[in-house]
């Protein structure tokens, strides 16, 4: 098969259509991109092109900065934490007062004074972040940033994404007609393919007794959802938004399969196929990683779609995404900063329990590696931090460990992270492995509690899971406190009492 994508890797060529033909190729091009823009057109056009198969095309970028802007203070705010109705939904209100939270000057917008401030000096505004009360601008122009640092109401300015030389500017992808209906649904288990790594939780008892996230929002924070508007197996009526915190143009289903496979692993409702372990919780679809580089600004998009997920009212968040290294090394995370407020996406995630929020998230890949710690914002309190097994619940090679800097036990729990059972892009299931997998498979699990018991707050729902686990009685930097049973953690909630 042409490999396509090593081709249009050495094509660093501006095309501002998809799928030109050779005839127009510019005739400022030298004869190598010549040659390379040729097999391009040649390769889309041709049938060594598979249906499968994506094509990316390239563009110079002239050069700019993002740069995370922290703000001193929220002064000159329109808004009053007296009136949260301005800023918060319904919803999110709703989840506050059911658990008797506050809402306070974290929940507060940015001051629309400072940044219209930033805005008039020729900075374009990228995202921000109320509850760490920072705006990350982008500019080409870096003497702007001096000018930033002298502001009154600037604490501080830190780089956090240099653009590269090139971005792939279009892709070709399959869409509709690489998803099939064609269903091996006559699995003898219900939840067919999925079976192993339901019933390692309990959680097939638990939607026995009509616990199957059924009125619980999950906000799924992850790279793109490529195809999953066309999943038969995932209900169309249950994707109740969709948000693009890398590029806001576009659609979170065009591109990257990674948030699609996470997704099934807590919503797929395909009986004797694959059934996840949520598969009637309702989901907002939040994209914040960028494929095309890796920076400190995912971060910060991580950090504004989680606080989204606040206002819109989510339940929970599920997010398969973590970091500690980077293209660049100054922007490089150290051992020292694991202590859940450091990194900013960190600080945000340790703050979403008290905004009623349960966070679940990947422990990390790294076990094998160099690094071998959890990421951020894996770090963070107050969440669940997800480890990977196999179905013979060994921990795997890959899974990250802990403990944090400050001591606390991590991961927290784990679950099936090996041959995890997944959709494709083309509607088949696969076997993929990461701890990307286990920390959805465990937040559907978590989620199947917060039904059961609505008036539960988040910490009370993760030490139920973690006294029901397999380790509890001697939680390490490995295993955590083991692999949950939800069966178990709902009658420590409902007694009151510690388990044998």
């Amino acid at each position: 098969m042409l490999n396509i994508k090593r081709i249009v890797g050495a094509c660093l060529v501006c095309i501002s259509a998809l799928g030109a033909h050779a005839q127009n190729v510019p005739d400022t091009l030298n004869a190598n991109q010549r040659r390379m823009y040729e097999a391009l057109d040649s390769a889309i056009n041709s049938s060594e092109l598979s249906e499968n198969e994506d094509v990316t095309v390239y563009r110079h970028l002239p050069k700019s900065y993002r740069y995370r802007v922290q703000l001193a203070d929220k002064k000159q705010n329109r808004f009053s934490v007296k009136h949260p109705e301005a800023f918060l939904s319904a919803k999110a209100l709703a989840r506050r007062s059911r658990y008797g939270l506050k809402v306070d000057a974290y929940d507060l917008p940015v001051s629309d004074a400072y940044v219209n401030g930033l805005r008039n000096l020729g900075l374009r505004i990228h995202n921000m972040s109320k509850w760490n009360n920072t705006v990350v601008v982008e500019t080409a122009d870096t003497t702007l940033m001096q000018r930033v640092r002298q502001l009154a109401y600037v604490k501080g300015v830190r780089c956090v994404w240099e653009s590269p030389d090139s971005l792939p500017v279009a892709k070709v992808v399959a869409r509709e007609s690489e998803v099939t209906n064609k269903r091996d649904t006559t699995l003898a288990d219900y939840y067919g393919y999925a079976a192993a790594q339901v019933k390692m939780l309990g959680v097939d008892q638990m939607h026995q007794q009509g616990y199957n996230g059924n009125g619980v929002t999950i906000g799924v924070i992850d790279g793109g959802f490529h195809n999953a508007d066309l999943m038969a197996g995932i209900d169309q009526t249950h994707i109740l938004g969709t948000r693009n915190f890398v590029q806001p143009a576009k659609s979170v289903y065009e591109e990257q399969s990674h948030g699609m496979m996470v997704l099934s692993c807590i919503g797929a409702n395909e009986p004797h196929y694959l059934v996840g372990t949520a598969p009637c919780a309702t989901f907002y679809l939040l994209q914040s990683e960028d494929e095309a580089t890796e920076q400190l600004v995912e971060e910060d998009n991580w950090c504004a779609a989680l606080e989204y997920a606040d206002s819109l009212g989510c339940d929970m968040v599920s997010s398969s995404l973590g970091y500690y290294q980077f293209d660049h090394k100054y922007m490089n995370h150290h051992y020292y900063e694991l202590d859940g407020q450091t990194a900013v996406n960190s600080r945000s995630a340790s703050l979403a329990a008290s905004r009623g929020i349960l966070l679940v998230n990947s422990a990390g890949n790294s076990g094998s590696g160099v690094w071998k710690k959890i990421g951020f914002p894996a770090d963070a309190c107050h969440i669940i931090t997800a480890g990977a097994v196999e179905t013979d619940s060994i921990n795997t090679p890959f899974s990250s460990i802990g403990n944090t800097a400050d001591g606390r036990v991590k991961p927290d729990l784990m679950a099936v992270g090996l041959n995890s059972m997944v959709y494709d892009i083309d509607g088949t299931v696969v076997g993929v492995n990461g701890t990307s997998f286990s920390c959805p498979t465990l937040c559907g699990a978590a989620a199947c509690l917060v039904q059961a018991f609505p008036n539960v707050r988040p910490a009370t729902i993760i030490k139920a899971l973690q006294q029901s686990a397999d380790n509890a009685a001697h939680p390490d930097n490995i295993n955590g406190y083991g692999i949950p049973n939800v069966v178990k953690a709902a009658e420590w909630l409902r007694n009151g009492t510690e388990l044998k």
